[in-house]
């Protein structure tokens, strides 16, 4: 069922337009299904639960942070860890760059923005975002790889609003694009299980999927 899910989710998806399979909450059997068809990229979100998963599966797998960050836990990640989704404040970003310098890594991250019509939905405003690259603040954390931007829509049925929402942060990721000017910055991770082929017609890079693949938790 997984092979098959994973087989149906890639045929919707353009050949630039990269796949997280989101494996929070999912057992180690079922990462190693959609292991075994040629899946790499697996997101978590408790930092326990990946810490376990990646001492007892195999070591290629690129490994994603896709949940709400605690500074504490940060260190923890950072020795093994691909790519950092939701770094959502300057606070997390400092953190980052210290645990970074301990372990000699340069770390990969989004920036999450904040576009949301919900409290609860963290992330950078986009004048803080602007601000950070007008500025030139990223000079600040050299040891940090900034790859893009990540974005959570509404949780909503209203199509058109979840499409102006991700047409938003399209717009905010190509103006830093202009601001930057650095390859690295490629990454617009948005759209999930209920929304990726609206993500997708809005510019996403990459897509986070987890309950169309492994089911509901």
């Amino acid at each position: 069922m997984i092979a098959e899910n994973i087989k149906n989710i890639r045929s919707q998806l353009p050949e630039n337009v990269q796949l997280v399979c989101v494996s929070k909450f999912h057992s180690e059997e079922m990462i190693m299904q959609a292991y075994g068809i040629g899946e790499r990229d697996f997101g978590e979100s408790r930092a326990q639960e990946l810490l376990r998963k990646a001492e007892n599966l195999p070591k290629d797998i690129r490994w994603h942070f896709i949940g709400a960050l605690q500074s504490n836990k940060i260190r923890q990640i950072v020795p093994f860890i691909y790519l950092i989704h939701s770094i959502e404040n300057e606070k997390l970003l400092q953190e980052t760059q210290r645990c970074a310098e301990r372990f000699n890594r340069k770390i990969n991250v989004l920036l999450e923005v904040h576009i949301a019509d919900e409290e609860q939905k963290h992330g950078f405003a986009e004048s803080e975002i602007i601000d950070f690259f007008e500025q030139k603040m990223w000079q600040n954390f050299p040891d940090i790889n900034f790859c893009g931007l990540m974005g959570m829509a509404t949780f909503t049925s209203d199509n058109q609003q979840i499409i102006d929402e991700f047409q938003r942060i399209k717009g905010i990721f190509e103006r830093v694009k202009n601001i930057f000017n650095d390859k690295n910055f490629s990454t617009l991770s948005i759209g999930m299980s209920d929304d990726f082929h609206l993500a997708v017609g809005q510019g996403s890079s990459m897509v986070r999927i987890g309950s169309k693949i492994f089911g509901n938790r």
